[in-house]
């Protein structure tokens, strides 16, 4: 359910107020009105877990079970709306993301967005094998030794990778995968994991930009490193930005908005760069789309116009009606 985490955070501060209202009263009292209390709770906080759409059942054995005073359920009530967390996780489709598009499309932009109102990590490989690398978690392991080898890391290994982070609490209902895959066999590789893991890819959208729009974007895009924020000279400048007389950007001025630290170009933000990305792109990442077409999981967006068109399509396509 796409507003599953918001629908359970709305059950958790309900049930938490009601319990709240309950304890209040003196014990004296409870211990006369203990059933028409209970009842009364069960009737004002299931609607609520309802809307997540799992805990009734749950939250109705939980106060059957419970016989005792109203203001005694304080952590209990933490503990049933962990189970319904849990259950939800467990049993209900998970959301399970990929984001494409070509350089500069707008996978930056857009992706952190989704991330946010989701509640949902955005899962990048290469942070994700620095991470495994710094943990000397086994597949870090083996990552290390063979870039330290000066090989290519492989696929089953970038995927052990996946497979391990995605394990971690943040991925209970869901994930974007950012940068991963590449290739159809990367995606085959990938189906086959989550297939292990009783799950699979819902959605795949697709940023879409004409090739000869994007070199400007491209050429003119500057990173924070750190964090991933994307500026550009002539669509999303820094405040920090000054020119030459000439219009260009002085590299000096170039400072993260938020941070103050300087800001960089990528090597391969180049007009030279991108005709060789583009036909990478073209040639070996547009096929997964095929792949995944069949499935019904494939949404186009149109990300040749402004931000807010794009992010009106964007919410279209996570939409499961």
């Amino acid at each position: 359910m796409l507003f599953a985490n918001s629908a359970l955070r709305t059950a958790s501060r309900r049930i938490v107020s009601a319990s709240t209202r309950c304890s209040s009263r003196s014990l004296a009292s409870a211990s006369k009105t203990q059933t028409s209390s209970n009842e009364e709770f069960v009737r004002k906080t299931l609607p609520y877990l309802a809307a997540a759409g799992l805990a009734i059942g749950a939250s109705t054995q939980f106060m059957e079970k419970e016989n005792t005073e109203c203001g005694m359920f304080g952590g209990k009530v933490e503990d049933a709306i962990k189970k319904t967390e849990d259950k939800f996780a467990s049993y209900w489709p998970r959301n399970i993301m990929i984001l494409f598009g070509p350089p500069g499309a707008g996978k930056g932009t857009h992706g952190p967005k989704i991330e946010e109102m989701l509640d949902i990590p955005q899962l990048s490989t290469g942070d994700m094998l620095r991470a495994a690398v710094a943990a000397q978690t086994e597949v870090g392991k083996k990552a290390q030794a063979v870039m330290k080898a000066g090989g290519l890391v492989s696929d089953d290994i970038v995927v052990g990778i996946i497979r391990d982070r995605i394990t971690e609490e943040d991925c209970k209902f869901g994930f974007i995968l950012d940068g991963f895959p590449r290739t159809l066999v990367q995606a085959q590789a990938l189906d086959k994991m989550l297939a292990e893991e009783g799950a699979c890819v819902t959605k795949v959208i697709e940023l879409q930009v004409p090739d000869e729009v994007l070199e400007e974007r491209i050429c003119g895009r500057w990173i924070h490193k750190k964090s991933g924020r994307s500026f550009h000279v002539k669509f999303a400048p820094p405040k920090s930005m000054k020119t030459n007389a000439d219009g260009t950007p002085i590299a000096e001025s170039m400072k993260d908005d938020e941070t103050g630290e300087a800001l960089m170009q990528r090597p391969d933000d180049t007009s030279s760069a991108l005709v060789k990305r583009l036909k990478g792109y073209h040639d070996e990442t547009v096929p997964i789309l095929s792949h995944y077409s069949p499935k019904g999981v494939v949404k186009e967006v149109n990300a040749n116009q402004g931000m807010d068109g794009v992010w009106d399509e964007v919410l279209k396509s996570l939409s499961r009606k």
